[in-house]
């Protein structure tokens, strides 16, 4: 019996340690996140960037009609565009909300939720991943329209007039999926690393 209840303190006392380990790496990554998404120059970024996705919206109600071999690559254009402009006016919110937030410091308690101003409330956590995974969704159907009629024809042929794409339209969506493979995979790779910097400032408050 004694041996019993040593074993269970011993569990009770590694699940309180692991939940503590968690929530302070928890805390450095939300630190980081918050210190990130609230500068100026990523500000600044996010609004550069908006202008991809209303090219996009843009480029796909102008070139409507003008690709038969392959009518949904300016629906893509559009929709995509229209979604990403919706997701990355959030993200300028989120951001400025993030920047007042922390230019008050206000930290109240472990609990409260401007503790962690990049957590969001369960309505916007909710927007940002529907948005989320339609536009990934929406990044694989693209793929899919613009690569199955590479190359397409740019001038209409004689015999088949429908069985061509318009030239601005099929390489403007070819370099959109370009730089969104690239944005992505950079995305990964600021995500690990930002896990791995999250970790080194939880190891070093815990050596303090």
């Amino acid at each position: 019996m004694p041996e019993d209840s040593l074993s269970l303190l011993l569990c009770i006392t590694l699940k309180r340690r692991r939940v503590t380990m968690s929530a302070s790496l928890e805390k450095a990554c939300h630190r980081c996140v918050s210190k990130i998404a609230s500068n100026v120059c990523f500000l600044f970024a996010l609004v550069g960037f908006l202008t991809l996705p209303l090219s996009m919206a843009f480029t796909g109600m102008k070139f409507m009609e003008d690709c038969p071999v392959q009518p949904l690559i300016p629906l893509y254009l559009l929709i995509g565009g229209v979604v990403g402009s919706f997701k990355v006016i959030f993200l300028l919110y989120d951001s400025t909300r993030m920047r007042q937030l922390l230019s008050k410091s206000v930290v109240i308690d472990d609990d409260d939720d401007d503790e962690y101003p990049w957590r969001l409330n369960a309505h916007k956590y909710y927007i940002h991943l529907t948005l989320s995974l339609f536009l990934s969704i929406w990044f694989i159907l693209g793929n899919y329209w613009v690569f199955s009629v590479y190359p397409p024809n740019f001038i209409p042929p004689f015999r088949q007039p429908q069985d061509y794409c318009d030239k601005t339209l099929y390489i403007f969506a070819l370099v959109v999926l370009l730089l969104s493979h690239v944005v992505l995979f950079l995305v990964l790779l600021c995500s690990c690393v930002l896990y791995w910097f999250s970790k080194q400032i939880y190891g070093a408050v815990e050596q303090d």
